[in-house]
């Protein structure tokens, strides 16, 4: 794929390429429920489905899986005085947020907490 976008602007270059995190409440995305694919916003690869998102109420776009065991790297994050669990695109290296261990039981437990400012959303062709 590697059809990384160089027309990032100022904010989304200090989010996905420096490791940014976006103010909590601010994405259009935390309240999109259209069925759907959540894409890097740097390279374009499908990162997460709409049926995997949930309201966390966290302030950030949640999702309890991602769309593929491929599509995103965890590497460990120690940043900030904290010890986390850095959520990146496999593809171009993009920094997406964090996964946490506090999701829903029912699923997979796991909380992918996303920066909306680092997906595209593409809605579903069929409806």
């Amino acid at each position: 794929m590697n059809n990384s976008k160089d027309d990032l602007n100022d904010k989304e270059k200090e989010i996905i390429e420096r490791c940014g995190t976006e103010p909590r409440f601010s994405s259009d995305l935390l309240n999109q429920d259209e069925k759907g694919t959540f894409k890097c916003k740097k390279c374009s690869q499908e990162l997460f489905s709409s049926e995997d998102k949930f309201d966390s109420g966290t302030g950030w776009p949640s999702f309890y899986d991602r769309i593929s065991d491929e599509s995103v790297k965890i590497r460990k994050d120690e940043s900030h005085g904290m010890v986390r669990k850095e959520v990146i695109c496999s593809e171009c290296g993009a920094h997406l947020g964090h996964v946490f261990n506090d999701g829903p039981s029912d699923k997979t437990g796991k909380r992918y907490c996303i920066n909306g400012i680092a997906l595209e959303f593409e809605g579903d062709k069929d409806g």
